[in-house]
């Protein structure tokens, strides 16, 4: 099962809105096939662990693991637990089981009625958290949320600026550490900035330093302040634009009207969670952040810390406020760049069915 979570680790950056699923199959305890879900829309793990065996009358004496339960349903590709069943494979291994309700349990019912000797929930706090983005996506019904900014030593995300006096933006991230945001952008659907972000930084919120499909860029502009010639509106990816002004569509620019009388960041999760969209990476600014921690709406915080120190500035979220200092998972320096990143996560209890 550990090597199932390493070859379903391999489709981090390809596979959603599908979960990371990998597949081995063993013989008389020699691994002889194994697979793993490469991109959505193609073979899940399990078809490609099996037909990766040579010698195809081995499945009838094997042993198939697979940390994610075996789908029952036609989507794009055929059940794989139906693939199962043909084969003749006697025994299967699962590491969790699927909490998208297509699936939720059905996979493993169906082989059992088959005749099938199938375990459940070997690994199984590694395979849940592997998936977790996947799993809080369709059990909180709203997109996997990360907080991400970078800040001074001294506690500043940025200088003291306003839309079109020239002064830039200060920067905090190495080259290194961008190419790191980049390709955590690249593992996430959505990415999302504040009207004052926008308008400051002008910012193309894509993948340039990291290989992998841009997200889908958001921002919340209530009055439509954003100039046509921002980069945000070019057309070059999908854009959500969340306004008070009525809805409109120009190319890949969606402008979706929002109820600024109401809570709007329920509103546009709601919104992103219908469109499919299982993780959403917020960047800014601190405003925005603070509005996601105020309402508890957060899955994961990645700070980055340079050795700067710069004596005032736009503030950065202050986490003790928020009561997070227990929600540390990891912390760690960057060589010879100076850099400390520290990553918060929520411990999440799935109750999967």
């Amino acid at each position: 099962m550990k090597r199932c979570l390493q070859l379903a680790a391999n489709g981090r950056a390809t596979c959603a809105p599908n979960p990371m699923v990998g597949a081995v199959v063993v013989h008389q305890g020699r691994i002889v096939g194994e697979g793993w879900h490469r991109k959505a829309g193609e073979p899940h793990a399990e078809p490609n662990a099996i037909h990766s065996v040579r010698n195809q009358e081995l499945l009838k004496d094997s042993t198939l693991y697979v940390s994610l339960e075996p789908c029952s349903h036609y989507g794009k590709t055929p059940p794989c637990a139906d693939l199962i069943i043909e084969k003749l494979i006697p025994r299967v291994v699962v590491g969790s089981l699927d909490p998208f309700p297509k699936v939720a349990g059905r996979g493993v019912a169906k082989m059992r009625a088959a005749g099938i000797d199938v375990t459940v929930g070997m690994e199984e706090p590694a395979c849940l958290d592997l998936n977790r983005r996947f799993f809080q996506f369709y059990l909180k019904k709203r997109p996997y949320i990360i907080l991400k900014w970078a800040q001074t030593a001294d506690g500043f995300i940025d200088g003291i600026r306003k839309p079109g006096d020239g002064t830039p933006s200060l920067k905090i991230s190495t080259s290194y550490t961008q190419m790191l945001v980049h390709k955590l952008r690249s593992e996430c659907n959505a990415i999302l900035v504040g009207t004052n972000t926008a308008l400051l930084d002008n910012p193309s919120l894509n993948v340039r330093f990291w290989i992998g499909k841009s997200p889908v860029r958001v921002v919340l502009d209530r009055q439509r302040s954003l100039p046509s010639d921002a980069v945000l509106l070019d057309g070059s990816t999908t854009t959500l634009v969340f306004t008070a002004m009525p809805s409109d569509k120009q190319g890949k620019t969606i402008w979706i009207h929002l109820d600024y009388q109401k809570d709007i960041l329920d509103q546009m999760l709601q919104e992103l969670y219908a469109r499919n969209l299982h993780t959403l990476l917020v960047e800014g600014g601190a405003k925005l952040h603070e509005s996601f921690l105020r309402a508890g709406l957060w899955d994961e915080i990645h700070i980055e810390t340079s050795s700067q120190n710069i004596g005032e500035g736009v503030a950065a979220p202050d986490l003790s406020q928020w009561h997070i200092e227990g929600e540390k998972l990891l912390t760690y320096d960057i060589g010879s760049h100076r850099r400390d990143v520290r990553i918060y996560r929520k411990m999440p209890l799935f109750n999967t069915p």
